[in-house]
């Protein structure tokens, strides 16, 4: 069935009220089968699963990656499997659609183990017990589908605002399940045979599988295991070993597939970013002894990023508030429509679908006084202070909403900086207040925004908003539920030692040293930096790390100035990221998204290369994705048990 949607002059010039009963009367499919009892578990199994490939992703790169359009295709394909088997019927459209909500929910539930938790630990130098973190990343969840839905009727239902990211998802499940069932068996097919293949590559690459295999050879990891076999072979530039400057091109192929869905503009910024930070300011800055060995004696990631992640904020930061404000309609106008009166005579006609208005009425309230309560208990913030940043967050979800149901970005970076600037006023040189009230807003705003665009592609396809609310509350529980110990098991390190399972669960009555190992965690350091900097000061900025920040914000005002203005194809934020992100991960996935900008350019139309390649971009990436970055936490898993 086609989806039908309104005309532009209609959008224009109906009221909601005929907007809604001509809903009721084309698009609402009535009593098809929805959120089932196997349209959730099947969500909370894959949104589980491939959150954790977003714990991956986020603890390299610092972004998480939409897995709604990922989980739609699987979920497709392996009920079509079962039903030609002869063991299960396959999905209705509403099914599916109900299962990628719990899946993109459940997908989204490592944004704070990466940022504001993951950055509140190591400041404090304190490890937070699991069930209180699952605890407060589900009630910050939970907050934002309630929040949400007093918007859901005026973004979606009245103004119609596109949600791209969620209308691509509608649709794909509309062609699936509407006459190009073949392609998306196709889809599921590379999605699945790239996962394999990354994850086949990912277990050669491990010095210890094969060693307990007895394999007779095992596949590098980097370029320099293909180019040298000593690490005295590694040569110099100016002085300085180019393994310790973090040059290279890590064969990860999960980061290779996350390149190909960033595209060529974010790659290149970040490769040129990378660049300059390590292959002309660091050496230099070496040889100036601005920037000293660690404890080890040794230069490497940590000791540049010490000096280069401030520069890197504040080019990010300064590039991030002028987009965020530099389309003033994306922040007041829903603000000025949400309070203007409303046309005499309307009648809800949806409200036996609809969540009801006085579950948000009732519920936020409540809410809020718990997440108040467990700032107190478990973060120690003085309940003010999270009151104020819970009212905040209903501008804050306001200006998130309207922001992503126009261009699918989220402006929690900005937004979440802007919490930290005012807090740095209420409570000067409080790092930890600064830091989860931030992320109250930032989370709770997030959730609400990628609550609408789930519910985007179900108002297209006429389901029952009300069912997608409860799933997306499903998912943010198993996604937190199946996260958060990964977290702990394989990411957080507290000394030189991972947290044992017993450890993980209780309070820490000792000072230790909280690090995440190798992984870099950029947006942890980067919400650590901006709470450093607010709390201590401009001199806790190494002196000639003061000058590249000011040199960072005026660079970042001028590129992306020129962006917005389309005169100039950098992406300031990418670039910014070369500071804080090793050179190797910046390579590897410059080359993933140079790959597929390549083959984009010389394909043929309709042939191999377009086929199989262009078309199929973003399932062979999401492939690669999830074979590299699940068979990389298993592997990491495996070295903890077996020593």
């Amino acid at each position: 069935m086609p989806i039908h949607e309104l005309r532009e002059e209609q959008i224009r010039s109906w009221t909601l009220e005929q907007k809604d009963r001509w809903w009721l009367a084309n698009v609402f499919r009535g009593d098809m089968p929805q959120l089932t009892v196997r349209a959730a578990v099947t969500g909370m199994i894959l949104g589980g699963v491939l959150s954790l490939t977003n714990l991956y992703v986020g603890a390299k790169t610092g972004w998480t990656l939409g897995v709604g359009i990922t989980s739609v295709i699987l979920a497709f394909a392996a009920f079509r499997v079962l039903a030609r088997l002869g063991l299960a019927q396959e999905l209705t459209i509403l099914e599916n659609n109900a299962m990628q909500s719990v899946a993109t929910a459940a997908g989204y539930m490592t944004s704070p183990l990466i940022s504001s938790l993951a950055a509140y630990m190591v400041v404090q130098q304190r490890v937070i017990p699991v069930w209180q973190v699952v605890l407060w990343v589900v009630a910050l969840a939970v907050l934002g589908v309630l929040f949400a839905f007093p918007f859901k009727r005026r973004f979606i239902n009245d103004e119609q605002q596109p949600f791209p990211e969620g209308r691509a998802a509608g649709i794909v499940m509309d062609a699936l399940h509407h006459g190009q069932a073949e392609q998306g068996m196709l889809k599921a097919k590379l999605l699945a045979g790239s996962a394999v293949a990354a994850a086949i590559l990912k277990i050669l690459q491990s010095e210890k599988i094969v060693h307990l295999l007895r394999l007779p050879f095992r596949v590098a990891e980097s370029l320099w295991d293909l180019l040298s076999a000593q690490a005295s072979q590694i040569p110099l530039w100016f002085g300085t070993r180019l393994d310790r400057l973090t040059v290279g091109v890590e064969l990860d192929v999960a980061m290779f597939g996350a390149g190909g869905l960033i595209g060529i503009r974010v790659g290149a910024s970040m490769l040129l970013g990378a660049v300059v930070n390590f292959l002309v300011l660091a050496p230099w800055l070496i040889s100036r002894g601005d920037i000293t060995p660690g404890p080890s004696g040794a230069i490497g990631f940590r000791e540049i990023t010490f000096w280069s992640l401030w520069s890197g904020v504040a080019m990010m930061t300064v590039a991030s508030l002028l987009a965020f404000f530099a389309k003033p309609e994306i922040i007041w106008g829903p603000i000025r429509r949400l309070f203007k009166r409303q046309q005499s005579g309307n009648h809800d006609v949806l409200a036996h679908i609809e969540l009801p208005l006085q579950l948000s009425l009732i519920g936020v309230p409540l809410l809020g006084v718990l997440v108040c309560s467990m700032g107190w208990v478990f973060f120690g913030i003085n309940p003010l202070y999270s009151a104020i940043a819970v009212a905040l967050t209903f501008f804050f979800c306001l200006i998130a909403i309207n922001s992503t149901g126009l261009t699918s970005i989220t402006p929690i970076g900005a937004m979440g900086k802007l919490t930290q600037l005012t807090f740095a006023m209420l409570a000067p040189g409080d790092k930890g207040v600064n830091l989860m009230t931030a992320g109250i807003t930032g989370e709770v705003a997030s959730n609400s925004a990628n609550l609408l665009m789930d519910i985007k592609p179900g108002y297209m396809l006429g389901a029952k908003p009300r069912q997608q609310a409860l799933g997306h509350v499903l998912g943010a529980i198993a996604g937190t539920l199946v996260a958060t110990p990964v977290f702990y098991l394989v990411f957080l390190r507290a000394g030189e030692q991972r947290l044992d399972w017993w450890q993980a669960w209780q309070p820490q009555a000792e000072t230790q040293t909280v690090h995440f190992g190798d992984y870099p965690m950029p947006s942890a350091t980067i919400w650590r930096a901006v709470a450093d900097v607010l709390a201590d000061g401009i001199e806790a900025i190494p002196v000639s790390a003061r000058w590249a920040v000011l040199i960072a914000l005026v660079a970042g005002l001028v590129l992306e100035w020129l962006r917005l203005r389309g005169k100039s194809p950098l992406s300031p934020i990418g670039f910014a990221l070369g500071f804080v992100i090793p050179f190797h991960t910046c390579a590897i996935m410059f080359l993933g998204a140079f790959m597929f900008w390549l083959a984009e350019k010389v394909r043929k139309p309709s042939g191999p290369l377009d086929r199989w390649l262009v078309q199929n971009q973003e399932p062979i990436c999401a492939g690669l994705i999830a074979g590299g970055s699940l068979m990389g936490i298993f592997l990491n898993v495996l070295d903890i048990l077996v020593e």
